[in-house]
């Protein structure tokens, strides 16, 4: 077995494992906040002002961990972007199996899911959310695998970039409406519309931007 693939082995394993160790949290967070259905998740919980430190700081703690991982794997900014991401996106796929091999959650297709809480509460589709998960997996196990010199174009930058923001306002949108009212109407939130036509928008033009990405390589 090459390095690079052996660097992607362990970088598989890291993600599984740390979506099973993410997945079991929630687990226990549903347990608490949700004890008569853990499978019901809206109307949201409202977490005490502590409770919601420390998710907060939760979220930080993986997202560092998951950078670190990356910085130890490799050398290069492209290479650790794709290593970030790769990582990322295998986690996130994992992490809803896990929910569904120990709790029988998602149940659906359409189930909605709260994603991330910074700078406030991601809302959507759980499929939305494992789609874009699924893209950088695979391109980052792409970039990895061939070992070639990969840039991000300025075009290709842009496009990344303007994909991304349309996807997290997509993400945004559903609690923007309660922030307005505070904390607590939050609680009366059920999953409605979601803005699939941004969401569309920017997953094509972070796709777009990826593929690009991929046209500039070459030997190193």
């Amino acid at each position: 077995m090459n390095s690079r693939w052996r660097l992607l082995l362990w970088l598989t394993l890291f993600s599984v494992a740390m979506a099973y160790v993410e997945a079991t949290v929630v687990v226990y967070l549903r347990q608490v906040h949700y004890p008569e259905n853990l499978l019901r998740l809206f109307p949201p919980a409202i977490l005490t002002g502590q409770e919601l430190l420390i998710e907060l700081g939760r979220e930080v703690a993986t997202v560092v961990m998951i950078l670190g991982v990356a910085l130890l794997a490799v050398r290069g900014l492209m290479s650790v972007f794709a290593a970030f991401v790769y990582v990322f996106g295998l986690w996130d796929i994992c992490y809803y199996v896990w929910l569904r091999a120990t709790i029988g959650w998602p149940v659906s297709w359409r189930e909605w899911d709260i994603l991330y809480l910074i700078p406030w509460a991601w809302l959507g589709p759980w499929i939305a959310a494992a789609a874009i998960a699924v893209m950088f997996t695979i391109w980052g196990g792409w970039v990895l695998a061939r070992g070639l010199a990969y840039r991000f174009t300025p075009r290709a930058a842009l496009y990344f970039a303007g994909g991304a923001l349309l996807g997290i306002a997509a993400f945004l949108q559903p609690a923007a409406p309660y922030l307005l009212r505070g904390l607590d109407a939050f609680a009366e939130f059920e999953p409605g519309g979601f803005w699939w036509p941004l969401y569309l928008v920017g997953y094509g033009l972070m796709a777009a931007g990826l593929a690009l990405v991929l046209g500039s390589g070459q030997r190193r």
